[in-house]
């Protein structure tokens, strides 16, 4: 007597098929959820950076309270130059009493060049609050042996529209932040005035050009085709460390301090060089490196959020996310301290 059949027997486990549809399901479910993790990730990096740039604004806030006046970019004596390349040292530097950052305020000496005093370990120290948790490039700068040379960072203070220093003292710029500045009343009020914003590392930059004249420009190719005194002030090149704006945070010049609003947001700067398109930083002439010649600068913010946005912080400490579309005269009217302008709204 037969007990039992084929037919009847328990089949145990999947076959071959209903293990791929599954495989098959669950790929499916990951890659509906990727995108939603990647935006919360990319959304407590952006939250992250604008509690950068606001403890960036609260410490200019402070240093105010403590001196009266808002920091200087750098420090020129009138009628001298820099009789090194590195002369002054940046908001950055000033401000670091006030981010926590007093041991290392403690051991250099800011009426000394910052890099004469690379043996303190200061300059090549990566600041976390200076850097935006989505910069792609966050390494430090190399020297010409390869050997660790200084760190970078990706907040600019805001110098204004175009002219950053008249070395004659007969103009002054038209921002919070420049060239032996003592700012101390802000009559746009400091809700409507730019602090500072973001900018990117190892930005292309060119240098030390024949004077463009007072007027800023608005066509992001005005630089295409303009040379530089000597072929070593094109800061800009295939490698990653040929690219070297925004790559000095002690530093007081504007390509590495600073932003100005000749441009807006994320606005491409194009500039052709030996058959590679390059998106440029822009300074007339080095501050402290001519006793005549004023500098002007197209420093444009930038960032690597998505969206085309960038993040601000304005002098009350106040923070926003903008995006490049933001109206020219407006961004502008936001760099000025008295301007006579109340903005609002920012698109």
């Amino acid at each position: 007597m037969v007990i039992g059949s084929r037919n009847s027997v328990s089949r145990l486990g999947f076959t071959l098929i209903e293990l791929l549809v599954v495989i098959a399901i669950i790929g499916i479910l990951i890659g509906l959820l990727m995108p939603a993790i990647q935006g919360v990730r990319e959304a407590a990096r952006r939250t992250s950076c604008l509690n950068n740039l606001r403890q960036c604004g609260l410490a200019a806030q402070n240093y105010m309270s403590a001196r009266r006046y808002l920091p200087p970019s750098c420090e020129i004596v009138p009628g001298t130059t820099f009789s090194g390349n590195n002369g002054s040292w940046s908001i950055h530097g000033r401000l670091l009493p006030y981010i926590e950052g007093g041991n290392a305020y403690d051991i250099v000496n800011l009426a000394v060049a910052w890099d004469a005093q690379q043996a303190t370990g200061v300059p090549t120290l990566r600041i976390p609050l200076y850097i935006c948790p989505d910069e792609v490039n966050d390494t430090v700068r190399l020297n010409s042996s390869g050997q660790p040379y200084v760190y970078g960072q990706t907040y600019g203070f805001n110098m204004g529209t175009w002219l950053v220093y008249d070395p004659t003292g007969t103009r002054r710029p038209d921002g919070p932040f420049y060239v032996n500045s003592r700012v101390s009343n802000i009559p746009d009020g400091t809700s409507n005035t730019l602090c500072a914003s973001e900018v990117k590392m190892f930005t292309s930059y060119i240098r030390n050009t024949s004077d463009p004249g007072p007027l800023p420009p608005t066509d992001p190719n005005a630089f295409d085709g303009l040379a530089p005194s000597v072929a070593s002030d094109r800061k800009l090149g295939p490698n990653l460390q040929d690219n070297t704006g925004h790559t000095e945070w002690p530093d007081g010049r504007v390509h590495h301090e600073g932003i100005t609003t000749c441009f807006a947001p994320n606005t491409r700067v194009n500039y052709n060089f030996n058959g590679k398109l390059y998106n440029i930083d822009f300074n007339s002439r080095q501050e402290g490196r001519s006793l005549t010649q004023p500098s002007y600068a197209a420093v444009t913010a930038r960032s690597y959020h998505t969206g085309n946005l960038v993040n601000i912080t304005m002098l009350d400490g106040s923070t926003r996310s903008i995006t490049g579309s933001v109206d020219l005269q407006v961004w502008r009217a936001l760099g000025t301290i008295q301007g006579g302008e109340i903005v609002n709204t920012l698109d």
